[in-house]
C-alpha cells in the first residue's frame, strides 16, 4: 500500500518533532529556546510551537522546563545541593521563574521538596522514587495532592 504525499510529509514532520524533543532530552540543561530549536530543524518557531503542542499536547517551553523540573527533583532528594544551586544546575537562569514552576509541577515550593522529599523517599530504590515522584504535566498544582509519595 503506498502513502500519499500528504501522509508522507506528515511522517516526516513528527520524525523533525520527535529530533526537537530528544534534543530538548538531551540537552535540558543548555540554554534552550523555542528559536533556536526551531532553526535546528529548519522550521519557524510558531509552526514548531503548533506541532510540537498538536503532537505532545505541550508547548515546547512547557516540554523542557518539566524536564528540567524532573531533573531538579533528583538533584533537591539527593539532599546536597542548594536549591540555588539546582536550579542553574539543570538550566534555568531566574530563582524566581524556577520556583514558581516547580511549585506549579510539584505542588510545594523547592525548599519545602528538599527538606520533605529525603524522608519520603528513603530506602526507595531510585527507579521507584524517580517514578512516584515524577511530576504531572498539563494540571495545576492547586487540583493535586504535594507530590512526596
Amino acid at each position: 500500500m503506498t502513502s500519499t504525499p500528504a501522509e508522507e510529509q506528515r511522517l516526516r514532520d513528527l520524525a523533525r518533532l520527535r529530533r526537537v524533543r530528544d534534543r530538548i532530552d538531551r540537552e535540558y540543561a543548555q540554554p534552550l529556546d523555542v528559536e533556536a530549536l526551531a532553526r535546528g530543524e529548519h522550521m519557524s518557531s510558531g509552526h514548531l510551537s503548533r506541532e510540537f503542542r498538536q503532537a505532545y499536547g505541550e508547548s515546547p517551553y512547557s516540554y523542557l522546563m518539566t524536564r528540567r523540573i524532573e531533573r531538579a527533583m533528583a538533584l533537591l532528594r539527593r539532599g546536597d545541593l542548594s536549591v540555588t544551586d539546582v536550579c542553574f544546575a539543570v538550566g534555568c537562569s531566574s530563582l524566581g521563574t524556577f520556583s514558581t514552576r516547580f511549585t506549579e509541577l510539584v505542588g510545594v515550593p523547592p525548599s519545602v521538596y528538599r527538606r520533605e522529599a529525603v524522608r519520603a523517599t528513603d530506602g526507595m530504590p531510585s527507579c521507584v522514587a524517580k517514578q512516584v515522584t515524577r511530576p504531572i504535566r498539563n494540571r495545576e498544582a492547586a487540583h493535586l495532592q504535594p507530590h512526596l509519595a
